[in-house]
């Protein structure tokens, strides 16, 4: 399989700790509800599943802020929800409403109906992996991505989002054996198909472990970082040649920032709850040495105020971080502009056009100045 060259590697080269000429920018759910184009081709599709599992569909609403926004990667329109509902769980998304599962996994017998799914199930997420890299003809890089096992685990017990935890916690404290069964699978599964997404095209990998934070201390290494960490042993690092990234985001993670360190992966995501200048000095490491690249971490709810607001927070958070290295001879701490969470379908779409002007035009004065 053969695509067109890379016009725009900076992203993918921030993500390897390597020099660039200004500071990449993306944004988590960047394809999506805030976009009036969006909503169009969703009522095309006539649901969300519709949608995520059309290919020609799920292409083009991937590309629709890439034609408003010269954002510096692309990511895959899909759900981290696709890998349980591939174990027979059935996924349905109602119209403003979360997703639901309409079998839950709360016992012994729920558990060893559990297996990790064959990827045919999920072929419509590879076809569109495929399809989205050569519609983009080497525009910017794509990012494919999954649920980490603790977040899919989460949504497989809830049967859906939740405000307490209480069925996940519940298990997890009463039945620690049957959690870290459940847990297992969704890391051995989530593998498989992160390497099929890169087999597909997919030119970085992102793991979401959005529901990590909501642990204590001890659990979240437990049962959380030790099954990210088991994903990311089995993820290829090389695709024909090429280098790919992986990148963790934990939100609610800062406190373990330390711990996460130890993951083997490239980058890591931050939430707006991180100072990334001590984040920069934890993680980011030494021009010439090891560490991470970070990823992050805007409020997501600054692109509500007006325009001018949004371009001083956006400098804010790259004053933050300070001057990315820029000797390309050699690896140093680097930053891809990012949101702290995933962006809020009210947002303006000329807010989001502020934020990445701002983020482009100041990193490139930072580096002229330094």
């Amino acid at each position: 399989m053969s695509f067109a060259p890379l016009q725009n590697d900076t992203f993918l080269r921030a993500c390897l700790r390597q020099a660039t000429e200004h500071t990449p920018i993306w944004l988590m759910r960047q394809a999506g509800r805030y976009l009036p184009e969006y909503k169009a081709t969703r009522a095309k599709a006539g649901s969300f599943m519709g949608l995520a599992t059309n290919v020609d569909y799920a292409t083009e609403v991937t590309l629709q802020p890439l034609e408003r926004f010269p954002l510096d990667a692309a990511i895959l329109f899909s759900d981290i929800l696709t890998v349980p509902d591939a174990m027979g769980l059935g996924l349905t998304f109602a119209l403003g409403e979360g997703p639901k599962f309409a079998r839950h996994v709360r016992d012994e017998a729920a558990v060893d109906l559990l297996a990790v799914p064959d990827m045919d199930k999920l072929r419509y997420v590879f076809d569109a992996v495929t399809s989205i890299r050569r519609a983009l003809n080497g525009r910017v890089p794509l990012i494919g991505f999954s649920g980490s096992p603790w977040t899919l685990a989460c949504y497989m017990v809830e049967g859906g989002g939740s405000d307490d935890y209480r069925a996940v916690k519940t298990l997890m404290y009463s039945r620690p054996d049957l959690m870290h069964r459940i847990l297992a699978i969704n890391a051995d599964a989530v593998a498989q198909y992160l390497n099929t997404q890169i087999e597909a095209g997919a030119q970085a990998v992102m793991v979401f472990d959005s529901w990590g934070g909501v642990l204590a201390d001890g659990n979240f290494q437990d049962f959380s970082l030790a099954y990210t960490r088991r994903v990311l042993n089995q993820l290829k690092q090389e695709h024909n040649g090429a280098r790919i990234p992986h990148i963790v985001f934990t939100k609610g993670g800062g406190l373990w920032l330390d711990d996460m360190n130890t993951l083997p992966c490239d980058v890591l995501g931050l939430d707006w709850t991180v100072n990334l200048s001590k984040a920069r000095r934890q993680v980011g490491g030494d021009v010439g040495g090891p560490g991470k690249a970070l990823q992050g971490n805007l409020d997501p709810n600054v692109l509500f105020a007006a325009p001018e607001q949004v371009a001083t927070e956006a400098i804010r958070v790259l004053e933050s971080f300070g001057l990315p290295h820029t000797d390309r001879s050699v690896p140093g701490p680097t930053h891809i502009f990012n949101l702290g969470h995933g962006i809020s379908q009210f947002t303006p779409p000329e807010h989001v056009s502020a934020l990445v002007e701002a983020v482009h035009n100041h990193s490139r004065q930072m580096r002229r100045m330094a």
